[in-house]
């Protein structure tokens, strides 16, 4: 029988809401999600998602309960993700500030060594921005940039967000059909 794992998600004020709720809607694993308040501005501006059907799928907790169960280091956790993840929310990471659950969830996966996957979404980047991710990459942070590929070809939205999500399972080890792997042959017809 198959274990599941302990997954938090943290969804913060970066465009592309998109990408969490699509990793929620695929997770099948025992899943905790914290939501910013800014994401949950943009979580209802750039999608039809509803609030209260995400948290019935999953545990929730509102980024400033800093007493939750999920703020302390003797709770275990496989992975964090945080996508997407502001450069603000990535800033604060890079520089040890866990003023929020998020932050604070961040910085527990950082000193205990567990996984922990960022998604930024923003450009271009600044040398600040690039520094912060070189100083989590050194860390052993996984920094995967919202940048879809374009080698199978997608035709909608849909298609490059689960690209996207698609890399952050491969990430964590979880099989997935959410795009077609690269391979030499895949589009050999084609004269481009």
């Amino acid at each position: 029988m198959k274990v599941k794992k302990k997954i938090i998600v943290g969804i913060t004020g970066a465009s592309g809401a998109i990408y969490g709720i699509r990793l929620l809607e695929v997770l099948n694993e025992d899943v905790v999600l914290i939501i910013s308040a800014h994401g949950k501005e943009l979580i209802e501006e750039e999608t039809s998602c509803e609030l209260p059907q995400l948290q019935k799928k999953v545990t929730y907790y509102e980024d400033s309960q800093l007493d939750a169960p999920v703020s302390s280091g003797s709770n275990l956790f496989h992975a964090m993700i945080v996508v997407p993840c502001s450069v603000s929310t990535l800033s604060k990471i890079a520089c040890g500030i866990s003023d929020t659950l998020i932050t604070r969830c961040a910085s527990i996966a950082l000193k205990e060594r567990r996984n922990l996957i960022l998604v930024p979404r923003e450009t271009p980047l600044s040398t600040i921005h690039l520094q912060n991710m070189t100083t989590l990459s050194m860390q052993g942070v996984i920094l995967l940039p919202a940048m879809p590929g374009f080698y199978s070809r997608p035709s909608t939205i849909d298609h490059m967000v689960d690209f996207i999500v698609g890399k952050i399972l491969d990430q964590l080890q979880i099989d997935h059909e959410l795009y077609e792997k690269w391979r030499p042959t895949l589009h050999r017809d084609s004269p481009f």
